[in-house]
């Protein structure tokens, strides 16, 4: 091969430009690489190292994108300068070496071409780092540790799954949270892995050998309370045969997770405060005083400073319990982690059911998913997959099948009027689904005249109400 036949990008870039090393990964038969990579070493005097990537596909994604990431992680220093060509290649390849030189691997992109010869890239966007291929051949491990893209986590965080930055954040300051001996309140809306969380931070912890007791607080009977949570004595009242330990005693040493913690009754409160403030408790019908060294970490979905506010919770016990605070995102706040999140709850669910092995999901199904509210949050996703996978008829659940798994609920009438304004929204979305609410009923009483229902909602004329419709997605 003579110099006259050294052309392609990668030569016009080691032309213009010296580097220390130049590190090549290729998909070609070995014949073909080695006269071109001693030639190359030969003419630029730069030591130049090569390695195959054994890809089923140039275009497959999640096979690009682990090849580049493992080189990137073995050959990249902390101080080192990258430069990374974009031109050779597949546009999967080019858009993973984007991905990761824009968020992990800090680099200059580097593009050549006939007319401008070698150039610098500026990408105009900025990414987070929140992209994991679904990568059905790696066990949840090592998903997890493909998804800890900063900071490692303690493993006992491994099932919390994620790729977004904002439930990474979370994992993190969990884990600060367990190795102190503060409590916790978790909150968030139902089935967002407030217990996952909880547990979690009790197996990161110096406690994690010692017993876990979870309580739902909404599921006391009245007449019950006191046993559940302080104990009893045999004949204490009727019924009570035998000594029994109240979760406190339980969790000795241990951690006490209360759930649904905001649904205490106030007396109950009153009776739980002191215990929380000394650890000491005296089971029903004995004179004993007892103690106990647990940690304590609750959870609500309820917005408990409304709850003080409005005199349903005790303030004192609010900033007892209140020191570190992990606030859930629903769901529907986490689109970046849909994808994701579906493909690792279809591989949980194929080891839980043997049956629905090789299941998958469309495209379009997924779409579906995406435009749902999912007010059950991740808990309803799980049972609406494994319904959708039961059902469907073939490997892959298409969107018919998925629509039909889906289940939709009224919102409550007055939902609209009654938000919590502390985390904030959007007041434009508020009053764009109070006209489009109104839309749809007087397109149902009039027969879908436009004119008659612009006539009888205030509009100027049906063209404007035409507008709205574009506008609104009706």
């Amino acid at each position: 091969m003579s110099e006259g036949q050294m052309t392609g990008p990668i030569w016009a870039l080691v032309k213009a430009h010296k580097f220390d090393v130049i590190e090549l990964i290729y998909n070609y038969s070995e014949d073909e690489v080695k006269p071109y990579v001693s030639l190359l070493s030969e003419r630029i005097k730069c030591k130049v190292n090569a390695r195959k990537a054994n890809l089923s596909s140039p275009v497959d994604y999640e096979e690009i994108y682990l090849a580049a990431e493992r080189l990137l992680k073995e050959v990249v220093k902390p101080d080192s300068d990258l430069s990374i060509l974009l031109s050779p290649g597949t546009p999967a390849m080019q858009a993973i070496w984007v991905l990761l030189g824009k968020t992990r691997f800090p680099c200059i992109f580097y593009q050549a071409s006939k007319e401008q010869g070698i150039e610098a890239v500026k990408i105009p966007f900025t990414l987070s780092a929140e992209y994991v291929p679904a990568v059905t051949q790696l066990n949840q491990s090592e998903l997890s540790k493909l998804a800890q893209l900063e900071a490692p986590l303690d493993s006992a965080f491994d099932d919390i799954i994620t790729i977004g930055a904002d439930i990474q954040t979370l994992k993190q300051q969990a884990q600060i949270l367990a190795q102190q001996e503060v409590p916790v309140l978790i909150c968030g809306e139902s089935g967002t892995g407030k217990e996952m969380f909880a547990r979690a931070i009790h197996n990161a912890s110096a406690r994690k050998d010692k017993p876990f007791v979870a309580v739902n607080c909404g599921a006391f009977p009245s007449e019950l309370i006191d046993s559940i949570l302080f104990g009893h004595k045999r004949g204490a009242f009727t019924g009570a045969v035998t000594d029994k330990a109240g979760v406190f005693e339980q969790a000795h040493n241990g951690t006490l997770f209360l759930d649904e913690f905001g649904e205490l009754e106030p007396a109950v409160q009153v009776r739980l405060l002191r215990v929380l403030q000394d650890g000491k408790y005296t089971r029903l019908g004995d004179s004993d005083e007892k103690s106990s060294n647990f940690r304590l970490i609750t959870a609500t979905n309820k917005n408990l400073i409304h709850e003080v506010a409005q005199g349903r919770f005790r303030e004192d016990l609010f900033y007892r319990v209140a020191i570190g605070v992990l606030q859930l995102p629903p769901l529907r706040a986490r689109q970046g982690d849909l994808d994701f999140l579906v493909d690792s709850l279809l591989q949980t669910l194929a080891k839980e059911h043997p049956v629905l092995q090789g299941k998958n999901i469309s495209y379009l199904a997924k779409k579906v998913i995406k435009e749902h509210k999912w007010p059950g949050n991740i808990r309803e996703l799980k049972a609406t997959l494994l319904r959708a996978a039961l059902w469907s008829g073939s490997d892959c659940i298409d969107e018919a099948e998925m629509q039909k798994a889906l289940f939709t609920m009224e919102d409550k009438q007055d939902s609209l009027l009654d938000r919590e304004i502390d985390q904030g929204f959007d007041i434009n979305d508020i009053l764009a689904e109070v006209e489009r609410r109104y839309i749809i009923k007087g397109l149902e009483q009039a027969d879908g005249n436009k004119s008659k229902v612009a006539k009888l909602l205030g509009y100027n004329n049906h063209q404007t109400l035409s507008n709205r419709l574009k506008t609104l997605g009706i």
